[in-house]
């Protein structure tokens, strides 16, 4: 999104597209809700809830988005059954609280015995694992980069467990304007554009941009794994829609 816009690829093609950015998921569902914005980034489970709100989206596009539990260098935690009596930074009703389920079943814990703590900010969830306060927590890029540059370890990985869970979503009724339709139609030809230009050059090209968005140094994204891509706009899979929904069933 931020390549497409920076380097023009919206206006282009003659598309009127202003990001809005938020450190956290609840502010951007708030901004949908009140319709200040039409659509946003972001995950699958967040989706399926603001609809059981009565909030009709339309996913566009799933992401390449992963999630990364990682777990504070000095907590003496090499596995996830050494989560018990830890503290786990997360979003409620989010991706980052589905996994951190999925972690804690997977470490044969009770529930009641991992400490999920609510920290939407990813800035400052980032800022807690590096200054101590903080057991575990779940993570994207950049900042899941940043976390491992602080030789803080990974437990984790999305990838590796086949679940993706990014996604794009835009309030229903935009859509069904025929005009503002065939301008989202156009905003998803721009993000493809962006997609081809990330792959062919490298992510590291944008490393100013990035760290200036996401608010990291510029060595961070130099440690970006060099093998990530970006697809073009696909809608998510049923797997990972069934996924969020018999989660969200069972909260």
């Amino acid at each position: 999104m931020y390549v497409a816009e920076e380097y023009g690829m919206f206006d282009s093609l003659g598309v009127d597209v202003r990001l809005v950015r938020y450190t956290a998921h609840m502010d951007c569902d708030t901004a949908l809700q009140r319709e200040r914005v039409d659509g946003m980034i972001t995950d699958l489970v967040r989706v399926k809830r603001l609809e059981e709100q009565g909030v009709q989206l339309d996913v566009v596009t799933a992401t390449n988005a992963y999630w990364q539990l990682l777990t504070n260098r000095n907590a003496r935690i090499v596995s996830l059954k050494h989560l018990d009596d830890k503290m786990l930074a997360m979003t409620r009703f989010s991706a980052t609280a589905l996994l951190a389920d999925r972690a804690v079943r997977m470490g044969g814990l009770t529930p009641e015995r991992v400490f999920r703590i609510q920290i939407n900010d990813v800035g400052i969830r980032l800022r807690m694992i590096e200054n101590n306060s903080m057991d575990a927590m779940l993570l994207t890029e950049p900042q899941a980069t940043a976390a491992r540059l602080g030789k803080h370890r990974v437990l984790m990985d999305t990838r590796k467990q086949d679940i993706c869970l990014g996604a794009v979503a835009f309030r229903a009724e935009v859509l069904e304007d025929k005009m503002r339709k065939k301008q989202v139609d156009i905003f998803l030809k721009a993000y493809n554009m962006a997609c081809d230009t990330i792959n062919k050059n490298g992510i590291t090209t944008y490393k100013a941009l990035i760290a200036s968005y996401c608010n990291v140094g510029e060595s961070v994204v130099d440690s970006i794994p060099k093998d990530l891509r970006f697809a073009h706009a696909a809608p998510p899979r049923k797997k990972d829609i069934e996924l969020a929904e018999s989660w969200l069933n069972r909260q």
